[in-house]
């Protein structure tokens, strides 16, 4: 589980996160929502220890995290856009990634997307030569091999084909399967939808709304995320 205590960030004058409360549950995929500028972006970078928050505190199963950052090896992280050198091959990523955390180990790495998403022809290519689409496959593909506790996944389908991302909303509902914490972020809540047990929601920088899609619902009385995320949007604007 992932815990956020009174986490609050400012850049200067400007207040980001304004005491952040916020959980997050092992096998679970929960969706982060709220408009451009809510937070979501830094609510991100404080889990992954790359903006120290200005107060509060991040734990995880309970335990503080470090600032040495050894947490994250336990995080798979799926960036919106996947930007790499551009004489960088796939394969030498992925032998990156695997030497940067310590090397393979005793578990073997989960290469199930690449084959899925039809990219494992591709990794001997320059990412200079790879279309947008074929480097968001990859993108997506490195996030989940090394088997993480934490999938942190941030508008993951974009510049995905429909069956792509077919596939990879399937592997993310397996991984909650096997007990992962999926964090989610997209700007389509129609898939989110499709996939998310839990919102949080945030707007102005503060968590307007945390718990399940089926409590946000009924809170709202409204009948899909969209609508529910919209009336809470209005509700704030109201008050």
């Amino acid at each position: 589980m992932i815990e956020l205590a009174g986490v609050t960030k400012s850049y200067g004058a400007l207040p980001v996160l304004r005491t952040i409360d916020a959980s997050f549950r092992q096998s679970r995929v929960c969706a982060i929502v709220g408009p451009n500028a809510a937070g979501k972006t830094t609510l991100i970078k404080v889990i992954l220890g790359l903006v120290r928050p200005d107060g509060g505190e991040v734990r995880i199963d309970g335990a503080p995290t470090d600032a040495a950052g050894t947490y994250r090896a336990r995080i798979g992280y799926m960036p919106q856009t996947a930007r790499y050198p551009d004489s960088l091959t796939g394969a030498e990523l992925v032998a990156f990634l695997t030497e940067l955390r310590g090397g393979i180990g005793h578990a073997p790495l989960d290469e199930e997307l690449l084959d899925l998403l039809g990219v494992r022809s591709s990794l001997d290519k320059p990412f200079s030569t790879l279309s947008g689409g074929t480097r968001q496959k990859i993108n997506a593909a490195t996030a989940f091999l090394f088997r993480p506790d934490i999938l942190i996944l941030d508008e993951p389908t974009a510049g995905l084909d429909p069956l792509s991302s077919s596939l990879l909303k399937d592997k993310i509902l397996a991984e909650r399967e096997r007990g992962r914490t999926v964090l989610v972020t997209s700007h389509v809540m129609s898939e989110l939808e499709t996939i998310a047990d839990d919102v949080v929601c945030l707007l102005d920088g503060r968590v307007r709304f945390a718990g399940s899609l089926g409590a946000l619902k009924q809170e709202t009385r409204e009948t899909t995320l969209e609508r529910a995320i919209a009336h809470l949007m209005i509700r704030e604007a109201a008050a």
